[in-house]
């Protein structure tokens, strides 16, 4: 069993964008969306002229603890128990945008075209990792402040990393800790930029409850779709039998 992670070290991200773009290129992502980002503090030139920006590469936050999961109704979107990713079935997903709400990290965006929720699953869905290939995004890095790998593994270097250097997690607000894992290296900042969790009203609060039925209730569905359709194929049409039985030649 697998838990992927990423280790960012933003002492040395030049903000060059270029996660942010082979995201974009490898995931299909739409025009005006990203699936990941580059936070970034403003410099106060008041400490001297070597004040520098501090950048801080980000993404979806994997959470051990995820409040999109425990927010979605249907199931659609669950941690995946064989390699830590939180994905998103789009054939259980019911549009509600619930999940969007739920996470502090604003790493979830409605698809345009599709209209379910899009994120960073690290490349998983394009095949990158079945195919022993980094995620994009790490793959780019220019100066390697982007550290992809699975936690469970000592010899990872993510693993690696972590028995290094100290690290922090940027931690959503409110007291909910959704123990998330992507690490940043002691020295960065800002990692105070998380929100905080919205759960939107009551039906989201009974999701647990909830799944079980939806799930069914989808499934019923598309029986009963499919028996009508079955039934408009195979059976007469009610008019044209009573017409064909008082057309001429007909006892």
């Amino acid at each position: 069993m697998k838990k992927y992670a990423m280790v960012i070290d933003s002492s040395v991200c030049i903000d060059c964008k270029g996660c942010m773009v082979s995201c974009k290129v490898q995931n299909n992502v739409p025009h005006g969306y990203w699936r990941n980002w580059i936070k970034h503090t403003m410099p106060d030139f008041s400490k001297g002229p070597l004040t520098r920006t501090h950048f801080q590469p980000g993404g979806c936050m994997h959470c051990d603890n995820p409040t999109c999961v425990q927010a979605c109704p249907s199931g659609a979107t669950y941690k995946d128990p064989q390699n830590g990713i939180v994905h998103v079935n789009e054939a259980l997903c019911i549009g509600c945008g619930n999940c969007i709400t739920a996470c502090p990290y604003g790493a979830r965006f409605r698809h345009p075209d599709k209209r379910v929720p899009d994120k960073c699953d690290f490349c998983f869905s394009s095949g990158r990792l079945e195919r022993g290939l980094l995620p994009a995004c790490v793959d780019t890095c220019p100066t390697k402040a982007r550290v992809f790998g699975d936690l469970n593994d000592p010899d990872s270097d993510a693993s690696r990393l972590l028995r290094d250097k100290p690290t922090v997690r940027v931690l959503a607000r409110g007291g909910i800790d959704t123990k998330p894992n992507m690490y940043y290296v002691a020295t960065t900042a800002p990692t105070d930029w998380a929100g905080e969790v919205e759960f939107p009203g009551a039906f989201t609060a009974l999701a647990s409850l909830v799944n079980p039925v939806v799930k069914v209730a989808v499934g019923l569905s598309a029986l009963g779709v499919a028996v009508m359709w079955a039934k408009q194929i195979f059976s007469p049409d009610k008019e044209e039998s009573e017409h064909e039985s008082s057309a001429p030649g007909k006892d």
